[in-house]
């Protein structure tokens, strides 16, 4: 874009490399949601003990996240903002990202996604065993959460830095997702922190905004 003229203007989403007026400014974004997020340095890191640490972390701000929709009108958690996810649906994306990432790439298991799993619309045309039709509940997708939790939990217990080093026993077949492969158990493990991060946020970005809504209505 050049020779334009742009004023209270919100970019949300993935940007690289993004120059305005000749700086490159994406450095400067990152280092300020680091401070702000500091459990994104956790995220990158190489050590067990820090991504236990991140996984501590991100599960407690989705229980606060959790406990807050639950205070919040009746069907909260069912509703979109924009044309975004609810948070159900973005709880169940988070599934899917589990049994992709975690339980296919990092233990390089080859068994069915979860039914109720929500992926991109061509993966879910293509995958076996995933349910477009379904609407789970709040609960039943938790009840799923807590058990996919436990499973990166165990695996976290016990690996070591050699262990994130080593390539992802990705399985050989055309499934989701096919460009894992060649990457390190860490790249993989990576992938599903930063969808939890960055879906947290989304998720938190949309209550606030139902709930301004909500507020708007009753006064």
């Amino acid at each position: 874009m050049v020779g334009v003229v742009m004023q209270d203007a919100e970019i949300d989403g993935l940007v690289t490399n993004l120059v305005v007026n000749g700086v490159e400014v994406m450095s400067y974004v990152e280092a300020e949601l680091d401070r702000r997020h500091p459990v994104r340095l956790l995220i990158r890191s190489d050590q067990p003990d820090d991504l236990r640490e991140a996984w501590r972390q991100l599960r407690d701000d989705w229980a606060t996240t959790t406990e807050r929709v639950r205070s919040m009108p009746e069907n909260s958690e069912h509703h979109g903002v924009d044309g975004e996810w609810s948070m159900v649906e973005t709880l169940r994306h988070l599934v899917f990202v589990h049994d992709s990432w975690f339980r296919r790439c990092v233990l390089g298991l080859t068994e069915p996604f979860t039914a109720m799993g929500l992926g991109p619309p061509f993966v879910m045309d293509q995958e076996d065993g995933l349910d477009p039709s379904a609407q789970p509940s709040l609960d039943e997708v938790l009840a799923v959460r807590v058990r996919q939790a436990s499973e990166i939990e165990t695996r976290l217990a016990e690996v070591t830095p050699d262990q994130l080093a080593k390539t992802a026993p990705v399985p050989d077949d055309d499934r989701w997702p096919p460009y894992a492969k060649g990457r390190t158990v860490r790249q993989c493990l990576g992938t599903v922190f930063n969808e939890e991060w960055a879906h947290h946020r989304f998720c938190k970005r949309d209550l606030d905004k139902l709930s301004h809504q909500g507020s708007s209505q009753g006064s």
